[in-house]
């Protein structure tokens, strides 16, 4: 139990992305809800006090407090990616061959990659074996700012790998320091053992698998990949309502590879997101935006896959609809777990500002997991999840790509990594920065 409050001081801007209490859109995308040289006071796991420097430096709870001095950093609410595939063993380095040698997602999958050959490495791994992988991939999210993640299963497509997949997540986010959201993805592909045949997989999972998720409580979600080859619109619609009737809440990879059916199967079902949505046209846009559906948008995806085709954000915002953005992290098509890259990727593919893309990645994202009322923001009584950032502007986190400007992690008001020092027991947080450089 912590003994003392923490006073972040000496914050060169804090964004924090203070607001309503729902998924931001339109215009509301480009408020940060920016203070300058300004600090944060922390009481236990909560935010007690956000303001300006002499404001908090008065508060009556920063005479005691444990301070870490930011040093003219720039302080942001930890990224909450809202989609994730980190249960797999090993990379996808044979799609990565092929595709550099041309080969696109139909012909690699034709050759025995995608999304099938990692099934044998999860239906033949132990539950250990999964869980020291889900854990160590969750630590490298937590070390670029990430605090709040959805964690989806799709590699097992048994009722058997499923459930040690969810299982595997479970017990990785219990020793996890961020907020973890499962979602079952059993209908991710059709296994090899039902030859091609997708109706009578979608008939097991909605019979089989489903219910034994539901029964374990291992899933907040189910989420289904609907497109050509893979599962219809009208299969979708069949297996969402059938996680509805069971507890759980639907997300749909929708229109990813072409315009097939996806957004308007989220938006039929009152799903949470419909996530990639590359090729949603008006009508789509218009359907999600009326059933409050939020569009998660996957860049680093499109960069990895060399594609010159990336989501219509600019259309989606300027059509009222929210817009979340995530890694899309998966050992085929998306190996990225850092969110600095995804900010700085909507800016140049995808014509988002700076201002939008961070409340994409935290607000809208915290939302689009079912979190939007613990995560994604910088204000009294929220969970204090605040990621320090070697940074002088705020903008530079989407000016820089490719590396990490993280320095500092807090979770639940304590440090959850440092690039100075090794996380410390509760109380002991007196960190000090040196400005950040001038770049």
């Amino acid at each position: 139990m912590r003994n003392k409050p923490v006073f972040i001081a000496n914050i060169g801007q804090l964004l924090t992305f203070a607001g309503p209490d729902f998924p931001r859109a339109g215009a509301l995308m480009g408020e940060t809800g920016l203070l300058r040289s300004a600090g944060v006071i922390i009481d236990g796991e909560k935010i007690a006090f956000a303001a300006g420097m002499k404001d908090a430096a008065r508060h009556p709870l920063a005479k005691h407090a444990a301070v870490i001095d930011a040093a003219g950093a720039v302080v942001l609410p930890g990224f909450c990616d809202s989609h994730t595939h980190p249960v797999f063993m090993e990379p996808r380095l044979l799609d990565f061959q092929l595709r550099a040698r041309g080969a696109g997602y139909a012909g690699i999958k034709r050759k025995g990659g995608g999304i099938i050959s990692s099934i044998d490495g999860v239906r033949n791994a132990s539950l250990r074996e999964l869980e020291t992988r889900v854990a160590e991939r969750f630590g490298r999210f937590l070390s670029c700012g990430t605090t709040s993640l959805e964690a989806k299963s799709g590699y097992g497509l048994s009722l058997e790998a499923e459930l040690k997949s969810l299982s595997a997540i479970a017990r990785a986010a219990a020793r996890a320091r961020m907020n973890v959201v499962p979602t079952v993805l059993a209908a991710h592909s059709v296994p090899p053992e039902f030859a091609g045949d997708a109706e009578k997989y979608t008939e097991h999972v909605i019979r089989e698998i489903l219910p034994a998720v539901a029964q374990r409580r291992l899933a907040v979600f189910c989420d289904v990949f609907c497109e050509k080859g893979y599962f219809t619109p009208e299969q979708a619609v069949r297996i969402l309502e059938a996680g509805l009737k069971l507890g759980l809440k639907p997300k749909v990879h929708a229109e990813q590879l072409c315009r097939y059916g996806g957004a308007r199967a989220a938006a039929q079902t009152g799903a949470v997101s419909a996530d990639h949505a590359d090729f949603c046209g008006a009508r789509d846009i218009a359907a999600l935006r009326k059933a409050g559906v939020i569009a998660a948008l996957l860049p680093a995806s499109n960069c990895f896959l060399g594609l010159a085709k990336y989501p219509p954000a600019r259309r989606m915002i300027d059509g009222g609809l929210a817009v979340a953005l995530a890694t899309d992290f998966n050992p085929g098509t998306s190996p990225c777990w850092n969110m600095q890259l995804v900010v700085a990727l909507a800016c140049t593919h995808m014509r988002m500002t700076p201002e939008e893309a961070l409340c994409a990645a935290t607000v809208n994202g915290a939302w689009a997991m079912g979190l939007g009322g613990t995560a994604g923001v910088i204000a009294e009584g929220r969970q204090a999840d605040l990621v320090i950032f070697d940074a002088r502007d705020y903008r530079e986190l989407c000016y820089y790509f490719g590396g990490n400007l993280c320095r500092a992690v807090i979770k639940k008001g304590e440090i959850a990594w440092s690039k100075a020092e090794p996380a410390k027991p509760s109380g002991g947080c007196h960190l000090k920065f040196t400005r950040p450089p001038s770049t």
